[in-house]
């Protein structure tokens, strides 16, 4: 298990990261990506554990909160240090039906870590990441009631989860204007089949410093492979999150295959190291409900892809280029070029 130093900081996490969106039992249409009870959750946090995984995600609306606790309920049970382990959750998702129950207002922000630290049982929170962005909210306010709880310790560090590069980009700006704690992770979608961060997203944080924790890492079981024959049920056939764009997959399943063939190892195990391989990313999310998935994704970490296997993988599933980004790519190469060899560019690969 390699760990990754997240963001500008000190802070080291494991290169793959227990997701628990699949702990306790949600209701309505994300039911069919839980129901793991607090046995099956100490074995996974257990394996986990002695496979090197030091980093846990959370989120308040995991199945209403149960994820939380069980994870707490899972360290205390098998006597797992709190020092040992980094403790993330989110916020911004609503958690009740009134109006100040979701968002981003110092309000809510103050009540809802006050019940994310009671249902894990532990005094601080390691990384404290807004599950979204909230419009009606200033950003100011969100950054400073975020900056009180990392002076009052009960915060260690602070990220975000699916904003766009704008957003983040306006937030840092702000932090460091007024001297506030900056966030250090974006917690994104990304995958072989749903490259779009790669547009924006991923030159931000490249630029910006931040560390990208990745979510869906197999498009919710896409790249498993095992929706090919149309009927295997799951997750994605109760409800198709994340979106896939099924002509790019049928072009890449086949591509994934057949490394993984190579390698002797399952496709979830490629697509987990072409992810290892993106320099970008610090983390990958697992969203796994029994040992044998954890098993199979713990795999990834003995998986090194050759660069003809990373191209042919990149080649596959390439998001068709969209302005600006075309015309920066061709107007920035003869300055890449340069920059990178400390030559000049040949006349045809300036033009």
């Amino acid at each position: 298990m390699r760990y990754n130093l997240l963001g500008r900081t000190g802070l080291f996490v494991s290169e793959l990261c227990l997701g628990t969106m699949t702990f306790g039992q949600a209701g309505g249409r994300y039911a069919a990506a839980s129901g793991v009870g607090q046995q099956d959750v100490d074995a996974i946090v257990h394996r986990a554990f002695d496979a090197g995984v030091n980093f846990i995600d959370m989120a308040n609306v995991y199945a209403n909160g149960q994820a939380e606790e069980m994870v707490g309920s899972a360290l205390k049970t098998l006597g797992i240090a709190r020092k040992d382990v980094v403790l993330a959750t989110k916020f911004e998702h609503a958690t009740g039906a009134g109006p100040n129950d979701g968002g981003a207002s110092r309000l809510h922000i103050m009540e809802a870590v006050k019940a994310s630290l009671k249902r894990i049982g532990t005094d601080h929170i390691d990384l404290y990441q807004m599950h979204g962005f909230d419009p009606a909210t200033p950003v100011e306010e969100t950054l400073r009631a975020l900056d009180d709880l990392v002076r009052q310790g009960h915060v260690r560090y602070i990220g975000v989860s699916n904003w766009a590069a704008w957003q983040v980009s306006q937030a840092l700006g702000a932090a460091d204007r007024l001297q506030l704690a900056r966030f250090q992770s974006y917690q994104s979608y990304y995958s072989l089949v749903g490259r779009d961060a790669e547009r924006d997203v991923v030159p931000m944080l490249q630029a910006e410093g931040l560390g990208m924790l990745v979510y869906s890492p197999l498009a919710g079981g896409y790249l498993t492979g095992k929706y090919r024959d149309g009927k295997t049920t799951g997750r994605r056939a109760t409800v198709q999150f994340p979106p896939v764009d099924e002509a790019r997959g049928e072009r890449l399943l086949p591509v994934i295959d057949a490394i993984a063939t190579a390698h002797g190892v399952s496709m979830e195990a490629v697509a987990l190291a072409w992810l290892r391989h993106q320099s970008v990313v610090t983390s990958i999310t697992l969203g796994v409900k029994t040992l044998a998935q954890l098993e199979a994704n713990l795999v990834a970490v003995s998986v090194s892809l050759t660069d003809n296997e990373l191209r042919q993988l990149g080649e596959a599933c390439a998001p068709a280029p969209e302005y600006p980004g075309w015309m920066l790519a061709n107007s920035s190469a003869a300055r890449l070029y340069l920059r990178d060899t400390g030559q000049l560019p040949k006349a045809e690969e300036s033009a």
